[in-house]
């Protein structure tokens, strides 16, 4: 099933910066609501949020056509997986960044996006902004911060530690960005980051917690896959022996803490 992209009349562009908000989709009717929520109470209306769907049969399609926020740009067609549909919404994008925030994440507040707009401004469109992200069950209730607390000086040799900043408070300027590598079926967000990465000349880090993530995603499902997917890109990117130092290490301080 193909819609059509634009459902309403056009808005008027505002003004720079542009986000693209990219949220895909699948049989996603009882999660979605929130993300919607989240993102058309933004007090910054500096956005497009960018809905790719996957061909949903579960009222996940009526759900987001229904809903009133002009913003919306909505597509539903089969594709190849989650990153498959990443790609489309990127192709999509013609913001000056992009926000992955997908069906069960939020914003943090209805600041969030200001916030993030204010620091691109104060810091003449850095490459990479990001922040802190908290964990939310699909109650919306707080679970906790994420295990790894992004770093205050974040760089391309931060990410030889692990996905050091949660995809979704990773907000990364559209003109450096690239398609996330189809191979990688559950680790391609932590390649992409690594690539987006090593074309940024310069990373803000916003203190506080920026995004509010489902902690039942697909990665979380099929965690033990991802991590072998991460340590395959690892070696690539980092080296072979190297990465596995920092595992060994990683060991050593797992079985002291226990």
């Amino acid at each position: 099933m193909s819609l059509p992209t634009d459902r309403r009349e056009p808005v008027a562009p505002p003004a720079r910066p542009l986000f693209s908000i990219i949220t895909v989709t699948y049989n996603a009717a009882s999660s979605l609501p929130p993300t919607l929520r989240s993102v058309a109470e933004q007090s910054c209306g500096l956005y497009e949020h960018i809905i790719v769907d996957g061909a949903s049969s579960d009222g996940t399609i009526e759900l987001a056509l229904k809903f009133d926020n002009p913003r919306i740009r909505f597509s539903s067609a089969p594709d190849r997986g989650i990153y498959d549909a990443m790609n489309k919404g990127l192709a999509d994008a013609t913001g000056d960044y992009v926000i992955f925030l997908n069906a069960g994440d939020t914003f943090h507040t209805p600041e969030t996006l200001q916030q993030i707009a204010d620091e691109v401004m104060a810091n003449d469109y850095p490459g990479v902004v990001y922040g802190q992200t908290d964990l939310v069950d699909a109650d919306r209730r707080r679970i906790g911060p994420r295990h790894l607390t992004a770093p205050d000086n974040l760089t391309l040799q931060s990410f030889a530690n692990g996905m050091m900043v949660c995809h979704q408070a990773f907000v990364a300027l559209r003109r450096i960005t690239g398609p996330f590598n189809l191979k990688y079926r559950f680790s391609a967000d932590y390649e992409w980051c690594i690539h987006v990465l090593q074309h940024s000349k310069r990373n803000v880090l916003i203190p506080d917690v920026i995004i509010d993530y489902l902690s039942e995603g697909m990665t979380t499902r099929n965690r033990r896959r991802s991590l072998m997917e991460r340590f395959r890109i690892m070696c690539y990117y980092y080296g072979t022996v190297p990465t596995i130092m920092r595992h060994f290490r990683f060991a050593l301080r797992f079985l002291k803490s226990k």
